[in-house]
């Protein structure tokens, strides 16, 4: 059936037995990910597709703040195992996955999440974060500081010298940090 991670994960191996016509479509996957998970109280984060020892589809669940969720509650194994049962079945009747096997997994984003839309910056304020720039602001590449929102494509860091204005558009690559 499908593998058991950690809380917040759930796998399971995809076979193909037919030959496959068309190529991977991820917007398609990522279309269907989102409508079951909003029958699921939930919203597709981010799908990522790799190969290397074996092919992978993963798709990152959220569950966002708001009267839908006056809890605040993350994403459970049971949410993940819910969306990877139908997805699957969505997967294989729809042909969006052609060639041989894959592993699906489904997820949550985790604590170290990846922060990738400008309401990220603005959801997270307040938490530790890393931010890889491409061109270097004030002679750097990268900074961790506290996030202090986002506002007209400008996402704001409080660094241990101040606050820096790092354009959104120049972000290379972001993500929260873990703090105990």
């Amino acid at each position: 059936m499908g593998e058991k991670h950690s809380p917040g994960r759930w796998s399971s191996r995809r076979g193909h037995h037919r030959p496959k016509k068309n190529r991977m479509n991820l917007d398609r996957i990522r279309e269907s990910a989102e409508r079951i998970a909003r029958s699921e109280g939930l919203e597709v984060f981010d799908v990522e597709w790799k190969v290397g020892k074996q092919r992978l589809l993963r798709i990152y669940l959220d569950r966002l703040p708001g009267p839908a969720n006056p809890q605040n509650s993350g994403v459970s194994h049971k949410d993940c195992e819910r969306v990877s049962e139908q997805l699957s079945v969505v997967l294989d009747v729809e042909d969006l996955v052609p060639g041989p096997s894959y592993v699906l997994e489904v997820s949550s984003p985790g604590l170290d999440r990846k922060l990738i839309r400008e309401a990220d910056y603005t959801r997270f304020v307040g938490r530790l974060a890393k931010i890889w720039v491409n061109e270097p602001i004030e002679n750097q590449k990268y900074f961790e500081g506290r996030l202090a929102g986002c506002l007209d494509g400008v996402v704001r860091l409080k660094v241990k010298d101040g606050e820096i204005a790092v354009p959104y558009a120049g972000i290379r690559k972001a993500n929260l940090v873990v703090e105990l």
